[in-house]
């Protein structure tokens, strides 16, 4: 069940306040009922719903896990005609509009959600429900373990801090490094970046699982519709955002006998 007003803007009615105006205004009509008082939800595979005297057309959710290659786009529009991702989804509902949920940068490949739920889309990409997405990085050089500290600790870029939530070095020796690395934030080409910072660049970028959903079974190229249970499973992740875990604030130190509070470390109070 969802809003009407959600339904009627998704079926390309008018903004979503605009929708609220027209239903306030008894222009709209459900399973022959003109309603006139917010809120309402409806079933839009269901219930029949009337605006100005026509039915208005839902789109069917589509919901699918594409493993996109290297050298593919996260957009349905490029004016030099490349790959795109959609361009992979050979065999589905041509009337079906999918777009890509957040980005993977051309040189990267991996897990990607394509669906037309711009509701779900919205809260799977937005920082503050913090969805998980788990990376291997294969990277320049033997990355230290104060690297790694660093990496979680958080670095500096030009927006802000990035943190990663886990690294785990799966391989290292001289000329390379094979990381594992979970993220909670999705700031553009933010592991190359951070990676980078530490004189480490990247050479392959792979996001092996979003959420619960991992590649097991997905080749390169190839896509799946996501199961009635998976999509419920994305959907919880969403319901409530992450908290944020903060430091305890320890208590201030006595005062010198000058009146002088001894200062604080510099890592107090601060979010991990």
């Amino acid at each position: 069940m969802e809003r009407l007003q959600k339904v009627m803007a998704a079926a390309g009615i008018a903004s979503r306040r605009g929708c609220e105006e027209m239903i306030r205004q008894g222009l709209v009509e459900v399973n022959g009922t003109v309603v006139d008082k917010l809120p309402l939800l409806v079933d839009p595979d269901h219930d029949k719903i009337m605006v100005e005297g026509k039915k208005i057309r839902t789109e069917y959710k589509a919901y699918y896990l594409l493993n996109k290659p290297k050298r593919v786009l996260c957009t349905n529009y490029d004016p030099s005609d490349r790959m795109k991702a959609i361009d992979l989804m050979k065999g589905i509902n041509t009337k079906v509009r999918l777009f890509p949920v957040g980005r993977l940068d051309a040189d990267s490949q991996g897990l990607l959600i394509m669906t037309n739920d711009g509701e779900l889309t919205n809260r799977l990409t937005h920082p503050r429900y913090g969805i998980s997405k788990t990376y291997v990085a294969d990277i320049s050089g033997s990355l230290t373990g104060e690297e790694v500290e660093k990496l979680k600790k958080g670095i500096w870029l030009s927006e802000g801090k990035a943190h990663a939530e886990r690294v785990k070095v799966l391989q290292r020796n001289a000329k390379h490094t094979l990381l594992e690395i979970d993220l909670r934030e999705g700031r553009n080409r933010q592991i190359r970046r951070m990676l980078a910072q530490l004189g480490h660049p990247v050479r392959q970028l792979t996001r092996i699982r979003i959420g619960n959903l991992t590649m097991r079974g997905l080749g390169p190229g190839k896509f799946r519709p996501l199961t009635g249970e998976e999509i419920k499973s994305l959907r919880r992740l969403v319901e409530q955002p992450q908290k944020k875990k903060t430091r305890r604030k320890k208590p201030l130190r006595a005062k010198s006998q000058n009146g002088d509070t001894n200062p604080k470390s510099e890592d107090e109070n601060q979010e991990e």
